[in-house]
């Protein structure tokens, strides 16, 4: 049987890290829906549990990693928000006119000559 199975899955994309995000917060909702917001919540769950089904049997492989690396870059993201935050008390943080690269300078400098290490364009910015 487990063969079989096997079988049937090959070509297909299976479960990832953002198969597993959706079936614990649909389950989460699931959980939620007992106690407030009945209809809303059950169809939300519902809605995510179908969609984590659909990328699991999926065999649109490309299409399934380009949404996992969007997963991953928005959990990155997330988790260091609050690190961004505290950052930004001690640093700016300035983007270049050229290729509009990310560019992290500390606070009470004054008024600097700033150089961009990706393309090497010079501007002019406040500390």
């Amino acid at each position: 049987m487990s063969e079989k199975i096997r079988r049937w899955m090959y070509g297909r994309y299976g479960v990832d890290n953002l198969s597993r995000f959706m079936i614990y917060v649909a389950l989460v909702l699931c959980i939620l829906s007992i106690f407030m917001f009945r209809g809303l919540f059950y169809f939300v769950s519902l809605v995510l549990v179908v969609y984590s089904y659909y990328r699991v049997f999926s065999r649109n492989t490309q299409k399934r990693y380009k949404e996992l690396q969007a997963y991953e870059k928005w959990k990155k993201g997330v988790k260091n928000f609050p690190k961004t935050m505290a950052m930004r008390k001690t640093h700016h943080i300035y983007k270049c006119p050229n290729c509009r690269q990310k560019i992290r300078i500390p606070r009470g400098k004054g008024h600097i000559e700033i150089t961009c290490p990706k393309c090497r364009t010079k501007f002019l910015k406040n500390s």
